[in-house]
C-alpha cells in the first residue's frame, strides 16, 4: 500500500479528484495519510475532513525565518511517513534537505506542457495568462518527479488540452484542470503504487 501525503495551497481541487479516484477504485494500492498546508482555513483542509484525512497546518508564517519553519516543515512531513508526497497546488519552495531526503519519491502537477511555460514565477492563473499571449493552440499539463529545479525534474505524464478561441485564462485553466490535471495525477500515483505489478 502506498503512502500518499498530499501538500496543498489552497481549494484542493486536485486533492478531490486523488481523493476520488482512490475511493472508487482507480488509484489502486494507495491510501492517503495526511495532507498539509500551508494557509490557514483553505477548502482543501474541508476536504480532507470530510474524507476522514488526517490534516495539519504548517505556514511560513509561524516561524521566525524560513531555516525554523523549513525544519518544523520537514518534521511535520516525517510524521506521516509517507511512501510519495504530492503536490497538488503546493506555492511553497520545497527545502532542499526534503528533496534530498525524499529523492524521486516528490511528483508535482504543473498546469503547462513543460518546457512551456514552466520556472520561477509561472504558477496559478499566471501559466495560462502567457500561454494566451503567446497564442498557442495546444497547452495542458504535466506531472513530474520533484528536483532542485523548478519545474526541471523527470516528467511522468502530459496530457494535452486545446486552447479555443475567445478563451479567458480562467476559462482555460478550468478546461486544463477538468481535462487535464484531474485526469494525470491521480494516474501517475496509480502508476507510481503499481509499479512492476500486473493490473488487476
Amino acid at each position: 500500500m502506498l503512502r500518499v501525503l498530499v501538500l496543498v495551497s489552497g481549494g484542493g481541487t486536485n486533492l478531490q479528484a486523488i481523493i476520488d479516484k482512490v475511493a472508487d477504485g482507480t488509484v489502486k494500492n494507495t491510501e492517503i495519510v495526511g495532507v498539509i498546508s500551508n494557509n490557514k482555513g483553505v477548502y482543501a483542509l474541508t476536504r480532507a475532513e470530510n474524507a476522514g484525512i488526517k490534516n495539519m497546518v504548517v505556514s511560513p508564517k509561524d516561524y521566525k525565518d524560513r531555516a525554523q519553519f523549513n525544519q518544523e516543515f520537514l518534521k511535520a512531513v516525517d510524521s506521516f511517513s509517507p511512501d510519495l508526497i504530492v503536490l497538488a497546488g503546493f506555492l511553497v519552495v520545497i527545502p532542499p534537505e526534503m528533496i534530498d531526503k525524499y529523492e524521486m519519491r516528490i511528483i508535482n502537477i504543473h498546469p503547462s506542457l513543460i518546457p512551456s511555460f514552466c520556472g520561477t514565477g509561472f504558477y496559478g492563473l499566471k501559466v495560462h495568462e502567457a500561454a494566451l499571449a503567446r497564442g498557442v493552440k495546444l497547452t495542458g499539463a504535466t506531472v513530474h518527479y520533484v528536483d532542485k529545479g523548478t519545474d526541471t525534474g523527470p516528467i511522468i505524464l502530459q496530457k494535452a488540452v486545446q486552447v479555443l478561441p475567445g478563451d479567458t485564462p480562467e476559462v482555460l485553466q478550468r478546461r486544463v484542470m477538468e481535462e487535464a490535471e484531474w485526469q494525470i495525477l491521480p494516474e501517475a500515483i496509480n502508476m507510481i503504487a503499481n509499479e512492476g505489478q500486473t493490473q488487476q
